[in-house]
């Protein structure tokens, strides 16, 4: 996962020389260098897709042990924690995948691009009442490009490469799934008269959503090895055959995750201490599963707010502001 270290350099802050620019960002093999020269301009949206990868991550994980933690000025972001073939190594591909793809789409379609727009080809009859208009977003293009990028440095024969090359389309075969029909109504007094139609993608969120469900629900595999022409190659097989096998919709991982609970450099466990948690919770987010056992503090905060709001004809909203105090709970 080093590539994805672009998303947190400034690379992309000031656009310089082209081999000054893929030269500089860390990590890349040479595939993915060879892609950042050829398709410069794409290239913030690679990154910006990484980023939105990272971000629903930290969202998604926000009240687990392992809350998607980021390692500043390191080449490996999330540190060792996806030297493990765990869940958290399956999500993190799935979701950085689709942020890639999905970002990469979203700037076709916004015009940034020369060598990408709208998609005209999955079209079809319009139906009753509506027509074709807009730019529906060309999802292919973003799936293709995330592919070739993502998936570049994982061409070895060996089982973790088949695992990441697995859960990287995972995630981009969740953009293609969530591509939905958004229609704009066009008449006089906000009538229906003509509705025009184009293909969207979903809030990220909802991408975030489901592979969280994705996450939770994952595939646990044992490697197999066997000879072909080229060499010994190891393959993946459903750990339980009494399940249904892995789709190519699932996430799958052949390594148990650590529990994160204490700090442990060899793990990249942050544990955690002074997590604040939730006290009313029953689920992992509450102070008994957050905190491991250990107990927790509570202290109160002051904090100010907007209050007693009124709405004043015409138009505008006045508010007092209020202190209110509020309980904390953090893990031992």
């Amino acid at each position: 996962m080093e590539s994805w270290s672009l998303a947190l350099g400034q690379q992309y802050s000031s656009l310089g020389s082209q081999p000054l620019l893929c030269g500089s960002i860390p990590g890349l093999v040479p595939k993915q260098l060879r892609f950042c020269r050829n398709y410069i301009e794409i290239m913030p949206s690679v990154a910006e897709g990484v980023k939105l990868g990272i971000q629903e991550c930290q969202h998604q994980f926000r009240g687990r042990r392992w809350n998607c933690t980021t390692i500043d000025d390191s080449l490996a972001i999330f540190g060792p924690v996806l030297d493990k073939a765990t869940r958290e190594s399956a999500f993190v591909h799935a979701i950085a995948s689709a942020g890639v793809a999905f970002a990469v789409t979203r700037s076709c379609a916004e015009g940034t691009s020369t060598i990408c727009g709208c998609d005209s080809h999955h079209k079809g009859p319009p139906g009753d009442g509506w027509k074709w208009g807009g730019c529906s977003e060309d999802a292919d293009f973003g799936v293709l490009v995330s592919r070739e990028f993502a998936d570049a440095r994982e061409n070895r024969p060996d089982a973790r490469s088949a695992m990441n090359r697995h859960n990287n389309e995972a995630g981009r075969t969740t953009i293609l799934d969530h591509m939905h029909l958004k229609c704009k109504c066009h008449g006089l007094s906000g009538s229906c008269e003509v509705k025009t139609c184009w293909w969207a993608q979903p809030d990220f969120r909802a991408i975030g959503d489901y592979l969280k469900d994705k996450y939770d629900s994952a595939s646990e595999m044992v490697v197999e090895k066997h000879r072909e022409s080229r060499g010994w190659v190891e393959t993946l097989r459903a750990k339980y055959a009494l399940f249904k096998p892995p789709t190519e919709r699932d996430l799958v991982y052949y390594e148990n995750s650590p529990n994160f609970c204490e700090p442990n450099p060899e793990t990249g466990s942050f544990g955690t201490r002074d997590r604040t948690c939730n006290v009313t919770s029953h689920g992992i987010d509450g102070c008994d599963l957050l905190c491991c056992g250990r107990g927790h503090n509570t202290r109160t905060e002051k904090r100010k707010e907007k209050c007693h709001c009124i709405f004043h004809w015409c138009c505008y909203v006045s508010c007092q502001e209020c202190t209110r105090v509020y309980d904390v709970h953090t893990c031992k």
